[in-house]
């Protein structure tokens, strides 16, 4: 016969487990996530786009922080021009943090975390019109992230959109956002447009402390139909920490897109996202170079990037029509080009040849009145004297077969204009060939501006070194003719210059 008092034991332990287990579903069920990182809006077209968001284990980014420690350089040889290296590239990453940490202990960190995510999205001015998305899992190989692509959408229109996020099924909804956006208008329609391109937003050269840079508050007070960022987003290469792992570079780019200014910035307005070296992977980068970043390789860099940004185009050539007046190109300069070094010629490319098919079939195809090219790397320049010894863009002589060509089509097109990013000063150059015309957009902030370095200034028709900024570009209709305004502006809006062209036609 069973002792009772043994089978009273039982039944206690079993309460007892079965109250553990309810209270540790609870603990689970509320337990809290976020959206510290905000969300992006990308790839505006017509009918389409792409919102981005990523869950987050904190609300808002770690204010105080332990400080990364000096890297030994030695453990990147190409940073330095050392050939030996005495700890091994793979030690790096490590030799960063303080003993113990990790990089959730750093500064403005945004450790992600597991959960789910909603999006429920309507036209501004018609609630009826609301569609509510299933509730998916974010992806922790991707950094936490999701893409909704959307489809279906009307031109001109504006529409507002939430994001909700939870841990899981058995949670309550313990983070939302808000935003908006308006599609792009008709091929028919001549309606104005305004957009800005901004390029090189270092970290450690922000100035606007923990809220980032000045120019993305300045951005969201001039109701911009979109932006574009022409590539240099983050930087791997440089100290605090050296991405020679996948995790800093992810931390990067978290860091970054926690700040206030970029945050509020991008619920609001549409932008576009272009790579360059430093966010491809390393300075003057291309895919087959010698692996100098310790354990982080190039096509790491390209998943983080595609991570990191909507992308509708993973090859990250595209094109996208706004309006009668405007259709925009935005080039891959990393991905496809051949070595730096390799010798001049026809068989030197730095976009390679199926993107150079794709941009001339696509303008040759286009009848908007004004067409923009936009590039992560200069074609006319000129570059920093010692920078053309790298050879790294269709400004150096190391280009010049591909550059000849590329500069001598973009001129012969009606109403063509190029906007380079990469350039950490503000110009617009003339090349003195085919009279093709170079706006960039300079350094995001003054302390991250310098002066072009070479004395050579005649291709210029605007030059302004050293102090940071941004370029708008509006296409409006004057008495019924095209016109686009090229405008310059400093930190705060200030207009520094304004280029006026009227349409050809």
């Amino acid at each position: 016969m069973q002792n009772p008092h043994k089978k009273q034991l039982h039944l206690l332990l079993v309460i007892l487990t079965s109250l553990a287990a309810l209270f540790g579903c609870s603990q689970q069920a509320d337990e809290e996530v976020f959206q510290a990182n905000g969300i992006k809006i990308g790839e505006v077209s017509q009918t389409t786009a792409i919102i981005w968001t990523r869950i987050t284990e904190i609300e808002k980014p770690l204010s105080d922080g332990l400080e990364f420690t000096s890297l030994d350089r030695k453990i990147i040889p190409k940073i330095i021009g050392y050939e030996d290296h005495e700890l091994g590239l793979e030690k790096g990453y490590g030799y960063q943090l303080p003993e113990g940490a990790s990089l959730d202990d750093t500064p403005h960190a945004v450790p992600g975390t597991r959960g789910e995510v909603r999006l429920s999205y309507w036209e501004a001015q018609n609630d009826s019109s609301k569609q509510v998305l299933d509730w998916l899992p974010v992806d922790s190989d991707s950094d936490y992230t999701k893409h909704f692509p959307l489809s279906g959408l009307k031109p001109r229109t504006k529409y507002a959109l939430k994001v909700d996020a939870r841990k899981n099924k058995s949670s309550k909804t313990s983070s939302t956002v808000f935003g908006f956006f308006t599609t792009a208008p008709s091929a028919e329609a001549a309606q104005p447009i305004t957009f800005a391109v901004t390029t090189c937003t270092d970290y450690y050269n922000r100035d606007d402390g923990d809220k980032g840079h000045r120019i993305f508050k300045t951005m969201k007070s001039m109701n911009l139909d979109f932006m574009v960022h022409a590539g240099d987003v983050v930087y791997y290469d440089l100290p605090g920490p050296y991405a020679t792992h996948i995790d800093a570079a992810r931390y990067r780019w978290n860091r970054m897109f926690g700040l206030t200014n970029l945050v509020e910035l991008l619920k609001e307005v549409p932008s576009y996202w272009m790579k360059d070296d430093h966010d491809s992977w390393d300075n003057d980068c291309w895919p087959t170079m010698q692996n100098e970043m310790g354990l982080f390789t190039y096509e790491q860099g390209k998943q983080v990037f595609d991570e990191q940004v909507p992308m509708s185009d993973k090859r990250h050539f595209r094109t996208f029509r706004w309006g009668k007046d405007l259709q925009i190109w935005m080039i891959e300069v990393r991905d496809f080009r051949s070595p730096n070094f390799d010798p001049d010629g026809p068989d030197k490319s730095l976009w390679g040849k199926e993107q150079v098919r794709w941009f001339k079939q696509t303008v040759e195809a286009s009848d908007a009145t004004f067409k923009i090219l936009i590039s992560p790397t200069p074609m006319v320049g000129p570059d920093h004297l010692w920078k053309g010894d790298m050879n790294d863009n269709h400004a150096d002589e190391g280009w010049s077969y591909e550059g000849d060509m590329l500069r001598e089509y973009i001129a012969s097109q009606k109403n063509m204009y190029f906007i380079c990013g990469d350039r950490h000063w503000q110009y617009i150059s003339r090349h003195p060939k085919t009279g093709m015309l170079e706006y960039a957009a300079g350094a995001s902030s003054d302390k991250h501006a310098i002066s072009m370095l070479n004395d050579d200034t005649s291709m210029h028709l605007y030059y302004g070194p050293d102090k940071g900024g941004f370029l708008t570009v509006t296409m409006e209709r004057d008495n019924g003719v095209p016109t686009a305004r090229f405008r310059h502006h400093g930190v705060n809006g200030e207009l520094f210059n304004e280029d006026v062209r009227v349409s050809l036609d």
